[in-house]
């Protein structure tokens, strides 16, 4: 590289020299950043850096002189504070939609965002725990060609499949492509899930997205625009549960007083609770669905649904039939031991 060349990109050198290798704890002098530029070819004097530093300070960068030792420059504020980035790397890491692989890059460039030292601590986070991951790599650039449709106003075509006891993926509609309209993305139980209008069978319906494959922009506008004009992201995710179809109700439960708080973790502070001595009742909106039968089963017996008549009736039959396979079981036992 050339001296003149070299001594151009000075500055930006130092300006990498002090993002990377220090922080609050690790501080360089003048000698030492001098020592780090010459290490990349590039002479300079004190007073250069001097003046470089006061450059870089007036374009933005919080470049702090600290004079009492260990005494030297450093970084005092960056973009994202190191409790930020490990918020971050944490939610990179919890989500299962976002590959191992894919984990590991995006951490890896959040790390660059710290200096070397703080990137160590961002790393021992990441090592805490092996969550169980989503095996579709393209999830990643699934979700950016569905933002696309989106703001294209366009509809999209995908394959999807289901995994079978082999553990292996089986294409559904035998390999047929799906058309659908797609109008939001949102995150549930851990999962991406597209929402869109399915125009031929007239209805709202949602996708995994990490099982969506091959997802290609149409021509076509996209249908459906009557359904979502009052269509409330927020509103829908507490209603419906694991994502499951159903036909949405009003319910009303009774539920011991201790169950406040998951009421209110669920459904948000605005839903009406009514208190009656140590129980109170509690109207709320969902869909219907075996999913949400499972979590008010899960509450255990401080809580009954109240009403309406069908939805009582529906989930005493989910009931009866989960306690008939382990009465089977029982009995099966019994007639064992004797």
């Amino acid at each position: 590289m050339p001296k003149s060349y070299n001594q151009k990109m000075k500055i930006l050198y130092l300006m990498q020299i002090l993002l990377e290798k220090t922080d609050e704890s690790h501080v360089l002098n003048a000698s030492e950043l001098i020592a780090h530029l010459a290490a990349r070819g590039i002479k300079a004097e004190r007073k250069s850096i001097y003046d470089d530093i006061e450059a870089l300070r007036l374009f933005g960068l919080d470049i702090v002189n600290r004079h009492e030792p260990p005494a030297g420059y450093f970084i005092a504020s960056r973009r994202f504070e190191l409790p930020e980035l490990k918020l971050l790397v944490d939610t990179v890491q919890a989500s299962r939609f976002i590959t191992a692989k894919k984990s590991d890059e995006l951490i890896r460039k959040l790390e660059q965002l710290a200096s070397c030292y703080e990137a160590r601590q961002l790393q021992r986070q990441v090592m805490v725990s092996g969550r169980i991951k989503t095996m579709n790599e393209s999830i990643y650039y699934n979700v950016d060609k569905i933002h696309e449709a989106i703001s294209a106003n366009v509809q999209i075509s995908f394959r999807y499949f289901e995994w079978t006891v082999q553990k292996e993926p089986r294409l559904k509609r035998d390999g047929q492509s799906y058309r659908i309209s797609p109008w939001a993305l949102t995150w549930d139980n851990q999962n991406y899930y597209m929402i869109g209008y399915d125009p031929q069978a007239d209805c709202v319906k949602y996708y995994r997205v990490d099982k969506m494959l091959h997802i290609e922009r149409t021509c076509e506008p996209r249908a459906g625009r009557e359904r979502f004009q009052d269509f409330n992201l927020a509103d829908f995710s507490r209603k419906t549960f694991g994502m499951f179809h159903g036909q949405e109700q009003t319910l009303t439960l009774q539920l011991e007083n201790r169950l406040a708080g998951v009421m209110i973790d669920r459904f948000g502070k605005d839903v009406p609770l009514h208190p009656a001595g140590d129980v109170f009742t509690a109207r709320i909106q969902v869909v219907v669905s075996s999913q949400f039968f499972g979590w008010l089963s899960g509450l255990g017996p401080g809580v009954r649904l109240l009403s309406p008549d069908p939805v009582v009736r529906q989930y005493a039959e989910f009931l009866r039939t989960l306690l008939a396979q382990y009465t089977n079981a029982a009995t099966h036992c019994i007639q064992t031991a004797h």
